[in-house]
């Protein structure tokens, strides 16, 4: 079976009735658990931006108190997972502001972490390889929001 492209789907839809997109739209939300995530962004939480963002920033704090610190090889995984689903949240959202607190907060976290960051070197990658591609993402939003997050990624490059 060849899979169709997203404008052939999106004409398809204009043939279709409400009530049947209704029902595809549930099929869908059936087989894929990210598929119900995107769509429950989409229903409920799409139009409160900033809600979400918190919500988000409550599961990245949920996420590093879970961290079984017993040795680096666990905290590193660990991270490795947190950064993976805030990855996933601010897919869900497309939001470029959204996408740079998220990524920002989930560093000024991860510095605070009982200060691995400073002890071990892969960690330590992650962390730069974060404020590396949030200083590119900072350069595609507005001049006000760029100099407000600049501010926060200095102070967080600096300490």
């Amino acid at each position: 079976m060849k899979t169709a492209t997203l404008a052939e789907i999106k004409k398809e839809f204009k043939h279709r009735s409400p009530e049947e997109i209704t029902a595809l739209c549930l099929r869908l939300g059936r087989f894929k658990k990210e598929n119900k995530e995107l769509l429950t962004y989409l229903l409920f939480e799409a139009d409160s931006e900033e809600t979400y963002r918190v919500s988000i920033k409550e599961l990245i704090d949920e996420g590093f108190e879970t961290i079984t610190a017993t040795n680096y090889y666990y905290i590193k995984k660990s991270v490795r997972k947190v950064l993976k689903e805030t990855k996933k949240y601010i897919r869900y959202s497309g939001n470029k502001e959204t996408e740079v607190e998220l990524l920002l907060y989930f560093c000024i976290v991860l510095k605070n972490y009982k200060t691995v960051v400073k002890r071990n070197t892969t960690i330590r990658n992650i962390y730069d390889r974060q404020l590396e591609y949030i200083g590119r993402k900072i350069s595609a939003l507005h001049e006000d929001l760029q100099y407000d997050f600049n501010e926060e990624l200095l102070l967080l490059d600096s300490e």
